[in-house]
């Protein structure tokens, strides 16, 4: 038998091959720098890369561990890392050429927490500009002529591609699911708070939630659960209420779940609609209980509310900078910026009032469930390098700050990978990624990796 390629490699399975001794970090890297050298031209994932400095990080793994000292739950693993997040002594240029040449003083609260559990940030991933819908230059793994998605490019396409075993993103509308799904691997974002957004550089602070990709929902669940661990042991805010086991169990029973079509539905193309509903009757043959439901009729306006507090945040983080380089910013981001600031602060605390009343709500609809699914995006990735896809099925989730995790679920008609989404509660994320587990092994689509 022909052994399988490193780099097709999970995290999970490394971090445990690396501990017993069977795996070398450095081997690991090596793997993943010869795929990355065969590939990058034509996926573009990366913003920074030092193949030098990667090798010498994964030698001092391998000799802390020849040391017998006592290592974290990553050690020895290469992550990349969105190019919004501060990484000491490496650039971090947000999308824009307005950052070029700046590297920060200091890592972001996340990367050091990934750094504690034995990781290294193996290269900066592409992101659109500031995170926006200005895309960057990564293109689809599966398809170079479609978009991957945003504003999480290159962590979702560098996943896919066998670049690195995980990678972290942010979301503020749809910048994590969304990519995944376009992308075919998972991506999870965890309850808002869980994660820290301390040196995340922001967009909108009441909506900006960071997150991870991996090619299985153990893979997500440990490095998620590595990145809330605060050093000295002080958790990220928020994350006392939320538990995340490193290893994702599959719950006893099949689970309770509503299968929501959200006001956005009639967005969906007619092939996505028929897959999404194909996958709840699978499931429900397989002995979940699967109500067909909609959402209560307060969420028919939740976009809207989404658009003011993201617009109107927007402006507020952005405007200093429009008036030194308007020039310089993409002219989907000037837009966004001039209609937030005719956003009254009146009007944007009474739409972040009813998204603290809608929050409520949503976690009183999703109580008498496990978890609900619905899509993650109106179908394949577009065949368009203009645009990264629209956000519409995840900015409920975003807006109430919930945990979402989608799973690969099929092909659509080009070819191009389908996603499920599944979401519960705030503050139950075992729950949700237990539950998602439990779908994904009913669903049972495996191909997350392009050959």
């Amino acid at each position: 038998m022909t052994p399988t390629p490193l780099y097709r490699m999970g995290l999970l399975e490394a971090t445990q091959a690396i501990r017993k001794g069977d795996l070398s970090s450095e081997e690991l890297t090596r793997a993943l720098l010869e795929r990355i050298a065969k590939h990058e031209d034509a996926v573009l994932a990366f913003q920074w890369i030092d193949p030098a400095r990667a090798l010498d990080l994964a030698r001092q793994a391998d000799r802390q561990l020849r040391s017998k000292v006592t290592v974290g739950p990553l050690h020895g693993i290469p992550i990349g890392i969105k190019d919004i997040i501060e990484t000491e002594g490496i650039p971090t240029g947000m999308g824009s050429p307005i950052f070029d040449g700046h590297v920060p003083a200091r890592s972001a609260a996340l990367v050091r927490r990934a750094e504690a559990a034995g990781a290294f940030v193996l290269g900066k991933t592409v992101t659109t500009e500031f995170a926006y819908f200005h895309p960057g230059r990564t293109r689809n793994p599966w398809n170079p002529a479609h978009t991957p998605g945003g504003s999480s490019s290159g962590s979702a396409a560098g996943v896919a591609m066998g670049f690195f075993p995980g990678a972290v993103g942010t979301q503020t509308n749809g910048s994590m699911i969304r990519p995944a799904a376009f992308c075919g691997v998972v991506g999870y974002k965890p309850t808002a708070g869980f994660i820290s957004l301390a040196g995340v550089h922001p967009f909108s602070p009441s909506l900006d939630q960071p997150g991870v990709f991996g090619r299985s929902l153990p893979d997500v669940a440990l490095l998620a659960s590595a990145l809330a661990e605060g050093e000295d042991g002080e958790a990220a805010p928020g994350a006392g209420k939320v538990a995340i086991a490193p290893v994702v169990t599959t719950p006893e029973r099949p689970p309770r779940l509503a299968a929501v079509r959200s006001p956005v539905w009639r967005l969906a193309e007619p092939y996505a609609q028929e897959h999404f509903l194909a996958l709840a009757a699978r499931l429900r043959s397989a002995g979940a209980q699967v109500e067909e439901l909609e959402l209560p009729a307060a969420f028919e306006g939740a976009h809207a509310v989404h658009r003011t507090v993201m617009y109107g945040e927007g402006a507020k983080v952005y405007a200093d900078l429009q008036r030194r380089e308007r020039g310089r910013l993409s002219p989907r981001l000037n837009a966004l910026i001039d209609e937030g600031r005719g956003i009254s602060e009146s009007e944007l605390a009474r739409s972040l009032e009813q998204q603290r009343q809608l929050s409520g709500e949503l976690d009183g609809f999703l109580g008498a469930f496990d978890a609900v699914i619905t899509p993650p995006a109106l179908g394949e990735a577009p065949a368009d390098l203009t645009q990264t896809g629209d956000p519409a099925f995840c900015t409920i989730w975003s807006l109430c700050g919930v945990p979402a995790v989608t799973i690969p679920a099929g092909r659509g008609p080009a070819g191009l990978p389908l996603g499920l989404q599944i979401v519960g509660p705030r503050f139950s994320d075992d729950r949700v990624l237990s539950v998602a587990r439990w779908c994904d092994e009913r669903i049972g689509w495996n191909q997350r990796i392009v050959a």
